[in-house]
């Protein structure tokens, strides 16, 4: 059970590549072009989360987000540390994370779906169903909401057999079949 909840949590996060591109430096004799990640402990953080190594990724990515440079770095830094944190239930500091991403970017789909996910492992039901219609007003047919929905649907709308199957045998006492 654990395994699959990492994999679901690992839907949740960001695209790794968020913190990757190309730099160049310029020595005094040539120009060098450097292609990797910019912001390596955001890099290597995502790497851990989806490793399912969360206290790793938390670490890294706390570093990461410490030097992170520009809006696609910093909201990667807080969605991954929302998703982290998430994975560790701690659900206090996940949603600190979400609150901060979405209060920089309202925008942000992944945020609604994580903040969605806190909210439901917390019962808090009625905030899930509206950051869950906020998300998926903003990316309709995302899987990862989608898997979000499908957890608040099995907690507020549990499926029950309705049909119970007898697959007794007509047998008389002496364990012949009545024949």
């Amino acid at each position: 059970m654990r395994v699959g909840y990492l994999v679901i949590i690992a839907l949740f996060l960001p695209s790794i590549v968020a913190a990757q591109g190309v730099r160049s430096s310029k020595n005094d004799a040539s120009n060098t072009t450097i292609v990797g990640p910019n912001n390596l402990p955001l890099f290597e953080g995502a790497q851990a989360l989806l490793a399912g190594d969360a206290e790793e990724g938390v670490r890294l990515t706390l570093q990461g987000l410490k030097v992170a440079q520009g809006v696609r770095e910093h909201e990667t830094g807080l969605s991954n540390l929302c998703a982290g944190y998430l994975m560790l239930t701690q659900y206090k500091s996940a949603l600190l994370y979400c609150d901060m991403l979405l209060a920089r970017n309202d925008k942000n789909w992944r945020g609604y779906n994580n903040r969605a996910v806190i909210y439901i492992k917390t019962n808090q039901y009625d905030m899930a169903e509206q950051d869950l219609a906020r998300g998926e007003a903003l990316r309709p047919g995302a899987h990862t909401l989608k898997v979000a929905r499908a957890m608040y649907l099995d907690a507020v709308s549990p499926v029950f057999p309705e049909i119970e199957v007898d697959d007794r045998q007509n047998r008389t006492d002496d364990g012949n079949d009545g024949q």
